[in-house]
């Protein structure tokens, strides 16, 4: 039996998820075993049914976790955490707390923009301007943590100025290098939390402290 399985609204999601899962130490949690499921219907799907899909995994999973955008839900939801709430009563019928729902408002792409240096980097970036300021001088806005209110399309803007194929394993290489640590989105936080308390670091042998 294995440790997680996630179901996704999209591929985008799968490797920005698989890009911070695969560094257990920077999330601060054991190494997991774990797999991903992606719901063809995307967000509205996951919230339509989502949680009858993972009801189909309990056999070969301790732990199941439901992600989705908060843009795109089609949910009469007012905001993201009373959706969760709602997802996560329909996901205890089955899994009677060994399952959570992270709604990421309004989208996960806004969990690439920790740093610029990293994106940067994955990206090849040459303009002689910040990424954030070429995106600003082309008229984006930025919330008050410095990222694009539109980050999805924000972040495929950039992609397209660097002339690199649109390809959901730039999500992935971007979260694998991230300061974790220092993410500052909610719904990242509501993530962590639960990793953490399903799968806890294990303890460091005192002989090892310095």
């Amino acid at each position: 039996m294995q440790d997680l399985v996630l179901l996704v609204a999209d591929k985008n999601a799968q490797f920005a998820l698989r890009g911070a899962l695969q560094r257990p130490q920077a999330m601060g949690i054991r190494r997991i075993e774990f797999d991903f499921r992606v719901h063809p219907g995307r967000d509205g799907g996951t919230r339509k049914t989502g949680p009858e899909i993972l009801k189909l995994e309990k056999r070969r999973f301790r732990h199941a976790m439901l992600i989705r955008d908060f843009e795109g839900s089609g949910s009469e939801c007012t905001d993201a955490v009373s959706l969760e709430e709602h997802l996560d009563v329909r996901l205890n019928n089955t899994w009677h707390g060994c399952a959570k729902s992270i709604v990421i408002e309004p989208e996960s792409d806004i969990w690439l923009w920790g740093s610029d240096n990293t994106m940067q980097q994955v990206l090849r970036w040459t303009a002689p301007i910040p990424i954030r300021t070429w995106l600003q001088n082309r008229g984006y806005n930025f919330n008050s943590e410095g990222k694009p209110e539109r980050p999805k399309e924000a972040f495929e803007e950039v992609v397209r100025r660097c002339q690199l194929p649109r390809s959901s394993s730039l999500y992935e290489e971007i979260t694998g290098k991230l300061s974790l640590k220092r993410c500052t989105d909610s719904a990242y936080h509501r993530l962590a939390a639960k990793l953490t308390e399903w799968f806890p670091a294990p303890a460091i042998p005192q002989s090892d402290i310095r």
